[in-house]
This record gives structure tokens, sequence and C-alpha cells, in this order.
């Protein structure tokens, strides 16, 4: 039986890239890893462009399943994947750590948005295909 590794998507504030890789991990991947999302800083609500656009591409309603989390308030995981904080990144002990280097939509168009969504879901399916070997 293979391993369902636990991925935690961090980012400082836990409001837009983060929980867009959580929705994206368990609508793609739930089968093969457990997603969560958490930042150092909470938001009182996911970004409502990135929740709009999600409901749009994927019929995924981030704010009945989702909502803005610290690092202490998720299990303890295997991988740590960070977005691109242009800061620094919030540490979280794992086993293995990437970081997607993914720019910050927020305030930007639904194209940017859009371009965005699609380079973390693109990123979701390597992930599991990396972890389903």
């Amino acid at each position: 039986m293979r391993k369902r590794y636990k991925v935690a998507f961090i980012c400082v504030h836990n409001s837009c890239r983060s929980q867009i890789a959580e929705a994206l991990g368990k609508y793609y991947a739930s089968d093969v890893f457990e997603s969560y999302s958490a930042g150092t800083e909470t938001k009182p609500m996911i970004n409502q462009d990135a929740v709009r656009i999600m409901k749009e591409l994927y019929g995924i309603d981030m704010e009945k399943s989702q909502r803005s989390k610290l690092l202490s308030d998720i299990p303890p995981v295997d991988v740590v994947i960070t977005m691109g904080c242009n800061v620094h990144c919030p540490y979280l002990p794992c086993s293995l750590r990437e970081d997607w280097g993914l720019v910050d939509p927020t305030g930007k168009s639904d194209e940017e948005f859009i371009k965005v969504i699609e380079e973390i879901e693109t990123k979701i399916l390597e992930l599991k295909r990396k972890f389903s070997v």
C-alpha cells in the first residue's frame, strides 16, 4: 500500500495562491495526498476573486470547505510547498520542500488570475504524478 502524503501549501497570508492550491489538490489528487494550506498570518476571508474564478472554472466553492489558517492550525505534514512569497517564506518542518515561485495575482485582472490558477493546476498534477510512482 502506497503512503498517502500530507502536503501543505504555504503562503504568508493564506488567502489566495495557497488556498487555490489546497482546493486543486483536493480536487485532483485526494487519492494520492491530503492537501492543507496555511500561513503566518490570516485574512478575514479568502480572496474573493480567487473564490469567484475557482467557482467559474471548476465549480469549487472554496468558502464552503476552506478558511484562512495559521501554520499551527494544520497537522504535521510530509511536504511543504511555498508559493513564492517574495519575503521570507514561513517555515514548517517536513521531509520535502519546494518553492513554486508563483506571482501573486491579487488585485490583477481575471486573465492574470487564470494564468496563476492554470500554473497551480499543472504543478498539482505534476506533484500527483511524482507521488503516484
